[in-house]
Formats: C-alpha cells, sequence, structure tokens
C-alpha cells in the first residue's frame, strides 16, 4: 500500500475508534453491523468450547436474545477451540489454553466495508485455570462482552467504572451480563434494513484469513485504553476488507 493511503486508512480507524470511546448516549463499535433483510435475525454460534464454558455461553447466548431485532442460537462449531477458524455468516466461540500471551479474550469481526461478514471469539484457558480468572464473575464478563462485541458493541466506559453491563470494563460483579442500555443500542445499529444479508452464510468471497494467538497477525494496533485492559487491532485485507481484533489484555 503507498504511503499516502496508509495515512488515511489509518487516520479513518483511529477515527473509527474515536466513536467506539464510551459516551452515555452510544456504545456502538462505528456503524459495524451484520447485514440482514429484516429483524429480528438469528446469528449463530458455533459452540467450540470446553465444558468449563459451555454454560457461559448458552447464558450469553440466552442473555443477548432477549434484544428485540436479533437472536442467538448456540450450534455446533464447524472449527476446533486452537484453530477457530472464521466460518462465513456466524460467529464460531473458541476455547484452548493459547499460552500466556496476555490476554484474556480476542473479538474479532470480518468486514467487507461496514458489514460484518463473520466473526470468532476466543477466550484463553491458560489464564483462566488461574485462580484470579477462574471466577463464574470473569467468565461471565469475558464471553458475554466478546460475543457483544461481534454484533457491533463497543465499550461502555473505559476508566473501569461500574456501568452493570458486561460491555463496561469494572470487574463488578454486576457486570456480568446486557443491561437496558445495550438493547437500546442494538436496536438503534439495526433501525435500518440492507437490501442483502451477510447472515447465515451469506457473505460470499468472505477473505479466509485468521486471527492468530498474538499480535503478528492481528494488523495495526490503533488504540489502546487508558488503563492497558483493552486494545483495537485492525488488519487491512484489500478490496474493502478488513478483520478488526478487540483485545481483552490480563491484568
Amino acid at each position: 500500500m503507498r504511503k499516502n493511503s496508509t495515512v488515511a486508512l489509518l487516520v479513518s480507524l483511529l477515527t473509527i475508534v474515536a466513536l467506539a470511546a464510551p459516551a452515555a448516549a452510544s456504545h456502538s463499535w462505528s456503524n459495524y453491523h451484520w447485514a440482514r433483510t429484516a429483524n429480528p435475525f438469528t446469528l449463530s454460534l458455533g459452540d467450540n468450547v470446553g465444558t468449563a464454558w459451555d454454560s457461559y455461553l448458552a447464558t450469553s447466548s440466552s442473555q443477548w436474545s432477549q434484544s428485540n431485532v436479533l437472536d442467538t442460537t448456540v450450534v455446533t462449531g464447524s472449527t476446533t477451540g486452537r484453530r477457530c477458524r472464521a466460518a462465513a455468516g456466524r460467529v464460531e466461540v473458541c476455547s484452548a489454553a493459547y499460552g500466556q500471551n496476555g490476554w484474556l479474550g480476542l473479538a474479532s469481526i470480518w468486514l467487507s466495508g461496514t458489514h460484518i461478514t463473520q466473526g470468532t471469539v476466543k477466550v484463553n484457558d491458560t489464564y483462566f485455570s488461574m485462580a484470579q480468572y477462574n471466577t463464574p464473575n470473569q467468565r461471565a464478563h469475558v464471553m458475554c462482552q466478546e460475543i457483544g462485541h461481534t454484533f457491533g458493541l463497543g465499550h461502555t466506559s473505559e476508566d473501569g467504572s461500574i456501568q452493570n453491563t458486561c460491555m463496561d470494563y469494572s470487574t463488578s460483579p454486576t457486570s456480568t451480563a446486557p443491561n437496558a442500555h445495550d438493547y437500546d443500542q442494538l436496536a438503534s445499529i439495526y433501525a435500518h434494513l440492507d437490501s442483502t444479508s451477510t447472515v447465515g452464510g451469506a457473505a460470499a468471497g468472505t477473505s479466509p484469513a485468521t486471527v492468530g494467538n498474538d499480535q503478528s497477525s492481528w494488523g495495526q494496533e490503533v488504540d489502546r485504553s487508558a488503563d492497558g485492559r483493552h486494545s483495537t487491532f485492525v488488519r487491512d485485507l484489500g478490496n474493502g476488507q478488513s478483520v478488526v481484533t478487540e483485545v481483552t489484555w490480563a491484568l
């Protein structure tokens, strides 16, 4: 990519991240969304997690499905936890011992323009086997938040304040599930309909690029929270396609 194009891309991406910064009225993640022709739509969550995570995946799916504009359903995964390869039109949710590489959870979305075409969620058993992370609240918070990102939701706070939602940065026991504001935000994100759909395998031509377990495959870091607990990376795939990865770092 030419230098001026790279600069323009980074400026655009930094603007996107700024739009996703915490605000009382909005915590959409830029204008990322699944294309669909009707509401509510149903998004499949592929189960590639170990038994320690099954109940948290099921609970998060049920909680997010209380939205008026989308439902989720847990289905058999199409990959393995360690590989966690994305599949068009759905979200693959994975767990494995990914190593002491610094992160608790990753949420990645593949984009065609601003339309989400596929997504993955990874939770790192290397850390969740440690006492400080292996708690119901930590597991519920990370699972709920990473899935929420794959709908196009950003964070409600980046300063550690308690917003009583899994989309905040706190470790409060009241921040393990979506709240009314999350559902309102989803209704706003999905207020319009599209002429085509990227849900359910309809995303023809989606790049097969994978997201690895270290920063080498995540692209450019375009934002890191003040407390250092969250980062956003963007990988440009060309032809209007990209992968955006939201990282939850271990303390």
